[in-house]
């Protein structure tokens, strides 16, 4: 196409000539990382961004979403890929991109991938469960630590927490923490920090590092040591982008060591201040009861009964002198009854007594034997006899009888 300052070319069709360039390009293979993924609701187009790794260049990639979907392994950010594109030239915006045919994981992207489904089997077996996660003691006993030997990550545990909670004991099993036998120490200083009676709690931590270096903290041994450990696991390992499985299947996850101290202690400045808070909180609360029953109690007093008592016997101690009076006259009219009646009934049994027959100068004539005499029958002459009269006895001897006719009168 040729052109001049006399003869120049419209946009559109410079935009048409560049297309039509690129579109002679063909089907390319470019390798690049991911820097960004864009799904948009009601598209069948998957927008991506593939970066150079050197380089500060990126493309735009456009994807179809049942190519981008069917992948073994999820397309994620950062991830490295080989992908087979046909360069488009978008004329009504000026703009190039990558049309994906095939996407192809790589050097760490294929790593990742391969991270990618074993997380993926562990969770369907349910190992990185939120339902299992154990909450951690608010004060443990002792703590246990699994740590690089004079690490960064264990200095940081150590003097966070005793800044913390100066009286924390801590049980240190030192392991590797990256390399072939990293995974295998851990598993094992696990084993006996979990067997261990007095360790409440096992903190595994580590400082940063690469993808490569945090690999046995993805081992499948060890996070099915963790999840089987009888004793709560925080993880404390890399910083806060790294997310090894490790931290999946813990229960706590720390995203530093530093945060792992804050996390198994409490502050023991925080807890104090907390006490005296509390503390207050109660004496308010037991010094307003005391005040509302005082003010009960003084309300209570207040009353005319409370004030003087007095008042209430006054009138039951005039109530108590009548009774008494009554009672009196009731009684003593009763016992001038049963006076008379007493008497009445003396004079009555006196009547009846052979005593007061005897003392009207009537006299008892007695034998010998005892036996009341009652006729001149019963009396022979010379007897000696016996003759009872008011005031003793008198002893007689009869010399004589005489029967008399008739009934005595009153006189005789």
């Amino acid at each position: 196409m040729e052109t001049s300052a006399e003869q120049p070319a419209p946009v559109r069709q410079v935009a048409n000539a560049i297309s039509g360039w690129i579109d002679r390009l063909g089907v390319v293979w470019v390798e690049g990382q991911v820097a960004q993924v864009s799904r948009r609701p009601g598209l069948q187009t998957v927008f991506m961004t593939l970066r150079d790794s050197i380089a500060d260049i990126s493309v735009p990639v456009t994807c179809s979403r049942v190519l981008f979907d069917g992948l073994d392994t999820p397309v994620t950010e950062g991830a490295s890929v080989v992908i087979q594109a046909k360069p488009s030239y978008y004329a009504n915006r000026g703009s190039l991109s990558l049309q994906a045919r095939s996407i192809r994981m790589v050097g760490l992207g294929e790593l990742l991938a391969r991270l990618e489904r074993r997380r993926q089997l562990l969770a369907a077996e349910g190992l990185f469960a939120q339902e299992r996660k154990r909450a951690l003691p608010f004060l443990p006993q002792r703590i246990g630590l699994i740590t690089a030997a004079s690490s960064a990550a264990e200095r940081d545990v150590l003097e966070n927490a005793a800044r913390r909670w100066p009286g924390v004991v801590f049980e240190i099993a030192y392991a590797s923490m990256q390399g072939s036998r990293a995974a295998a120490e851990v598993i094992e200083a696990l084993g006996r920090l979990d067997a261990h009676p007095d360790v409440d709690v096992v903190v595994i931590a580590r400082g940063g590092g690469s993808v490569e270096d945090l690999l046995p903290f993805s081992d499948e041994g060890l996070v099915r040591a963790v999840f089987a450990a009888r004793t709560p696991v925080v993880s404390a390992i890399g910083h806060e982008p790294d997310s090894p499985l490790l931290d999946l299947v813990a229960d706590v996850r720390a995203s530093t060591p530093t945060d792992a101290a804050k996390l198994i202690v409490p502050d023991v400045g925080h807890e104090s201040l907390g006490l005296a808070q509390a503390r207050e909180r109660l004496r308010r609360c037991l010094s307003a009861t005391l005040d509302r029953e005082q003010a009960r109690i003084d309300a209570i007093r207040s009353r005319p009964a409370m004030a003087d008592p007095r008042n209430l016997l006054v009138s039951r101690v005039e109530e108590l002198d009548g009774c008494r009076d009554r009672m009196r006259r009731t009684l003593g009219h009763r016992l001038d009854r049963a006076a008379d009646e007493i008497g009445h009934q003396r004079a009555r049994a006196r009547a009846l007594s052979p005593l007061a027959t005897l003392q009207r100068g009537y006299a008892v004539l007695q034998d010998a034997d005892g036996r009341v005499v009652t006729s001149v029958a019963g009396a022979v002459e010379g007897a000696a006899m016996t003759v009872r009269v008011a005031d003793g006895r008198i002893h007689v001897t009869t010399t004589g009888t005489e029967e008399m006719d008739g009934e005595i009168d009153e006189q005789g």
